[in-house]
């Protein structure tokens, strides 16, 4: 009964970071209305790195002080937070939330692509090969019908979102690496380094004393940061070790309709039909993918 017990509880935790992730892309489209994104990013990561740090500490852990382990947090900031976040607050100020949402949930396909060509841990089954398929028809599907239209703004903002969903699932193969820490300890490390690249970035580009942010952009930055990031990521890591790469980012499947309820519910957002079928492919792949198949019953 305790393994029962412990899954249903890592189950439902996966479907609050389902939640939490789905919500941020509508907190990112509201913020980039008036912060430049590499500004947003690097408050996103500066005020959720403080709130883990804070966090490590009242429960009394203390940060690794090694180098070695510090490189490996930088690297994982990289592909976790810097580079994916900025891409997609990037594309938010000109495709909708629900878009950036659909597109970003293929991050088990190439989550699974990558364990499949590099380190090889993960069964490579019909039926996850059919999800790969039918998720990359759904990308084809939304994307193609831009390309055929031209390289318009929509098209590179589109490959940005995906370039990131790239990314994400390097960073959920590499954050592997981190077992034997508890999960906040990579989640703070993580962000402390991103704001640490991005926040000179945004002295430099944007200065950030110049800018003069709506309060529905501030309280999208405060949302995101707190909710979408320090806490669902906290989540994040703890489930890469409970459930395993693969399994963390099944998570996408239940996002999307999420994402784009919570698009079209506060920011008015709608899908044309094509994006709609792509949806439908996408989410059908990732489920392919990740649902664990059942066993066969025991002849008796």
């Amino acid at each position: 009964m305790p393994e029962k017990t412990n899954m249903t509880t890592e189950l439902a935790l996966l479907g609050v970071l389902a939640v939490l992730w789905g919500a941020s892309y509508s907190f990112i489209k509201v913020g980039v209305e008036t912060i430049p994104p590499v500004t947003f990013i690097a408050g996103r990561t500066l005020i959720a790195g403080g709130i883990l740090l804070a966090l490590i500490r009242w429960r009394g852990l203390a940060m690794p002080r090694d180098a070695a382990t510090w490189r490996r947090f930088m690297f994982q900031a990289c592909m976790n937070s810097v580079v994916p976040f900025t891409l997609i607050a990037a594309a938010e100020r000109t495709i909708d939330a629900g878009l950036a949402t659909i597109l970003n949930a293929t991050s088990p396909i190439f989550t699974f692509l990558l364990t499949a060509l590099i380190t090889r841990h993960e069964p490579v089954t019909t039926r996850k090969l059919f999800g790969v398929g039918a998720g990359i028809a759904g990308i084809c599907l939304i994307v193609g019908t831009q390309a055929l239209g031209g390289l318009g703004h929509q098209l590179w903002a589109q490959l940005a979102v995906i370039a990131a969903t790239v990314s994400y699932a390097g960073a959920a193969i590499f954050g592997r690496n981190f077992r034997g820490l508890d999960p906040m300890v990579p989640a703070a490390g993580s962000m402390i380094c991103g704001a640490a690249i991005l926040i000179p970035l945004s002295l430099v580009f944007d200065r950030p004393w110049t800018l003069s942010p709506s309060t529905a952009s501030i309280l999208a930055l405060l949302g995101l940061s707190v909710f979408s990031t320090a806490l669902a990521f906290s989540i994040f890591f703890r489930l890469i070790h409970t459930l395993g790469s693969v399994g963390t980012t099944s998570q996408a499947y239940l996002r999307v309709p999420i994402g784009v309820g919570i698009g079209a519910l506060f920011l008015g957002e709608s899908l044309g039909p094509t994006a709609w079928l792509g949806m439908a492919f996408v989410v059908a792949g990732v489920a392919a993918m990740t649902i664990p198949a059942r066993k066969p019953a025991l002849a008796r």
